[in-house]
């Protein structure tokens, strides 16, 4: 096989789903105007993870962020330093 065959056997991929992906975009502009982004916090997993953001909702703010107040009842440590 040739290089670009092989080249374009690895791409192709990538670029099917990112065209997927702007195709999805476009219908969801379309139906439901413009969209703002942003870093949405799980405190049951302790994660951060971009998702939409409503209008009425405010965006997570790093600098807010306080690891011991993690709700993992594994990962969470007493006033003491001990373990929950």
């Amino acid at each position: 096989m040739e290089a670009q065959v092989i080249a374009a056997i690895i791409i192709l991929p990538f670029a099917l789903a990112f065209v997927y992906a702007g195709i999805h975009e476009f219908r969801r502009f379309r139906s439901e105007g413009k969209a703002s982004y942003g870093l949405a916090y799980d405190e049951v997993t302790g994660t951060t993870h971009v998702t939409g953001i409503g209008e009425d909702e405010e965006t997570y703010d790093l600098s807010d962020f306080d690891p011991s107040e993690y709700n993992d009842l594994d990962v969470r440590k007493t006033s003491d330093g001990s373990r929950a």
